[in-house]
């Protein structure tokens, strides 16, 4: 970052949401940290300073997107269907500032390597990157040949995942090795002081989440060492995982869609689906959503053969917040947990997640109609008034 991008901001005059809202606040950015938040910050003329009028609109934490393929996914129809990289604004201008990058189907093109080198990339182009070990096989793929070791010694790596359950591009594995990723998982995050989480990926099988269950039964390990995502992907499923939450399981519905999907279409959106949880009496604590950005979406009939593809969009990340707000009756402050404070709770992102005085100094300012109008990731701003002031190396 610059000298210039280091100088001290100050946004005046917005209504914060931390996400808990907190009224009408002046916010003060030292460098890369939230250093004041008061009503009325007054700043001597003789300080250099760089003031962002924020009147008439909504301060809110910068958004986390705990599922992205930031290397590109895909290939189940061929070379020809890998997707590409992601590119820094396509995350930017979605009012994420913080990506936690994941491999899936393909761990032989894409690798630990290649994630750990994206990851640092996006760090050097100025957000917030961190990666998960592993791909959708098992064994799993790691970099030091352990998941502890991973865990312990490489800074980037939070967890493990993610997983394929369910699903026939799965390794189907079995119980016994899914407890074992997950004690190592977890051992792993306690002696490293990270997450260890293990993101799982649930296809549309008829065993749901029916492994996961026998291991959180069958053992010590705890149900929160996993973190199901496409629990969206079909009402039986989505039933399974309510069923999951009410038991103190985290979920996490998928953003992305493909259009025009053969077989059992989810006809409800994020955001409805997001009522219906927490109008079965579940904690929004236990609901977070990922994008699964430039990931595959690929289409299979029902004998599972490749039909087409569509690419996911880390856009749709908060397009399905806003829905939730707007047009489904929930909150603004509840709907904005599931991409601020609660990823940030669930992979031990401490200075994340909320605006709160010595976390990082990443926000989005929304205007009246919840539309991203400024994106500030680590104090620096990456979009304002809607335009890309921040493009990735190879952007035009």
């Amino acid at each position: 970052m610059s000298l210039k991008n280091k100088m001290l901001k100050l946004i005046k005059n917005a209504e914060v949401y931390a996400p808990e809202y907190l009224g009408k606040n002046d916010v003060l950015i030292t460098a890369d940290k939230i250093g004041y938040i008061q009503d009325n910050i007054e700043i001597g003329k003789q300080i250099e300073i760089e003031m962002i009028n924020a009147e008439g609109k909504l301060l809110v934490p910068g958004f986390i997107d705990s599922h992205v393929h930031i290397l590109g996914g895909g290939g189940e129809g061929g070379y020809k269907t890998r997707t590409p990289e992601i590119m820094l604004s396509d995350i930017t201008r979605a009012g994420v500032t913080t990506v936690v990058g994941c491999l899936g189907t393909d761990s032989a093109t894409r690798s630990m390597n290649g994630l750990i080198a994206k990851a640092r990339a996006l760090e050097e182009e100025g957000i917030t990157c961190y990666v998960y070990s592993g791909s959708y096989q098992v064994p799993i793929r790691t970099i030091t040949g352990s998941i502890q070791d991973d865990l312990i010694l490489i800074d980037k790596v939070i967890g493990v995942g993610e997983i394929a359950l369910s699903d026939h591009r799965s390794s189907q594995p079995t119980i016994e090795e899914i407890a074992k990723i997950a004690a190592a998982a977890r051992v792993g995050g306690m002696l490293s002081g990270k997450a260890g989480v293990v993101i799982v990926h649930l296809g549309d099988g008829d065993r749901k989440l029916s492994i996961l269950e026998k291991v959180i039964n069958d053992t010590e390990i705890p149900v929160t060492q996993f973190i199901p995502t496409h629990v969206e992907r079909n009402m039986d499923l989505f039933k399974s995982a309510m069923a999951y939450a009410k038991k103190g399981g985290l979920i996490d519905l998928t953003t992305s869609t493909a259009a025009g999907k053969i077989s059992e279409e989810r006809d409800l959106s994020c955001g409805e689906l997001l009522k219906k949880i927490l109008n079965n009496g579940i904690s929004i604590e236990n609901i977070s959503f990922s994008s699964d950005g430039q990931g595959s979406l690929p289409i299979f009939d029902e004998q599972g053969n490749y039909i087409r593809l569509g690419v996911g969009e880390v856009i749709s990340l908060f397009n399905e917040v806003k829905d939730a707000v707007k047009h489904k009756g929930i909150s603004l402050e509840t709907a904005l947990k599931v991409i601020t404070s609660n990823p940030a709770r669930n992979l031990k992102l401490n200075n994340k997640g909320k605006i709160e005085v010595g976390k990082d100094a990443d926000f989005v300012l929304l205007d009246d109609d919840l539309e991203i109008d400024t994106v500030i990731a680590g104090g620096q701003i990456m979009v304002r008034a809607m335009k890309i002031m921040v493009k990735g190396t190879f952007e035009n």
